[in-house]
């Protein structure tokens, strides 16, 4: 079993004064998340982070939120993400929850199974926390913004989640498909690539009943107006501007919060599928049941279980929204 791996703080309890000091080359309070099980870490031990770093490895997520609302206590301007999409996502869950307001800095370490929040911020693949913090302590460090995809439950009785990239139906199979894909070692956008085409095929060439066509219940509100239809084929949602593979089923890169509905079964997939995928804005795939749109807020009910980077959780009565913006150290 993994423990908490902490390091001493070289920099001692006196603490610099905001991001500022950051900029100034002044690195006196960073934070690091690593994930040992993560693809790219596992035959790679840390070893001593540099002075002024404090580096934990949280088994759990209970032990992260403990790491978290430490770094909090302290404060930090730089917190590093070392992990993929998965690691990303728990960890920015928190941040409501132990940092409040007063949000850090973030830098992700690209060394997760798929890391598209990474590709879509133009971080290097091979991006290592020497690096980072030499892009930290750059006159003018390169900043990206992006707000995540918050879910929340309606019962209130779960913490919300929040992520970059949200799924329903189709998606939820092909991320437990991308699992099996992994372990013959299938990585980053060819891993992506392959379960997209996998459940592309399942799709086209099954029956209506087939196991990929057919509809989970999904009931849709935007911004407080219902959607007609009561079962879905796929719901999809993101925050993020650019995917692998230039690919652009919400249409042109553009901010906000973007979701592709499509209803069960879907109908002409061969023929629509290149029309969603390139982004085209072709009338026809509205008759066709698959629609684009940019809500403010979503609803989202029929208990059908979701994905959200990567991983399935529990379904229920779900608000889809976006969090505040957060900052990401790019290079």
């Amino acid at each position: 079993m993994l423990h908490r791996a902490r390091r001493p703080d070289p920099a001692g309890p006196g603490r610099a004064q905001g991001l500022h000091h950051i900029l100034a080359g002044e690195m006196t309070r960073i934070g690091v998340v690593r994930n040992p099980k993560s693809h790219g870490n596992r035959a790679n031990p840390p070893g001593p982070p540099p002075e002024g770093v404090r580096l934990v490895e949280p088994f759990g997520r209970d032990a992260l939120r403990t790491d978290l609302e430490e770094f909090a206590r302290d404060g930090l301007d730089l917190l590093v993400i070392d992990g993929g999409d998965g690691t990303v996502r728990d960890v920015i869950s928190l941040l409501p929850h132990t940092f409040g307001e007063d949000l850090p800095l973030l830098a992700v370490l690209p060394s997760g199974k798929t890391n598209v929040l990474a590709i879509d911020l133009g971080t290097p693949s091979d991006w290592r926390l020497e690096e980072a913090l030499l892009a930290a302590r750059r006159t003018e460090p390169r900043i990206k913004s992006r707000p995540p995809l918050r879910i929340s439950w309606v019962d209130g009785h779960r913490p919300c989640l929040q992520g970059f990239f949200f799924g329903v139906g189709a998606l939820v199979k092909a991320t437990n498909l991308s699992q099996k894909v992994h372990k013959v070692g299938f990585f980053h956008n060819l891993a992506v690539g392959v379960t997209i085409a996998t459940a592309t095929l399942g799709a086209l060439f099954g029956g209506t009943r087939d196991e990929w066509r057919e509809g989970v219940p999904a009931r849709l509100t935007f911004d407080g107006e219902a959607q007609p239809g009561e079962e879905r084929f796929a719901i999809v949602a993101t925050a993020l501007k650019r995917l692998p593979f230039g690919l652009k089923p919400f249409g042109p890169p553009r901010e906000g919060l973007k979701i592709l509905d499509v209803d069960a079964p879907p109908r002409r997939l061969l023929k629509a599928l290149p029309l969603v995928l390139s982004g085209k804005a072709e009338p026809q795939l509205e008759g066709l049941g698959y629609r684009r749109r940019d809500p403010n807020v979503v609803g989202l009910d029929g208990g059908a279980p979701f994905v959200l980077d990567g991983e399935v959780f529990e379904g229920g009565e779900l608000t889809i929204g976006l969090g505040p913006a957060l900052r990401f150290l790019v290079g």
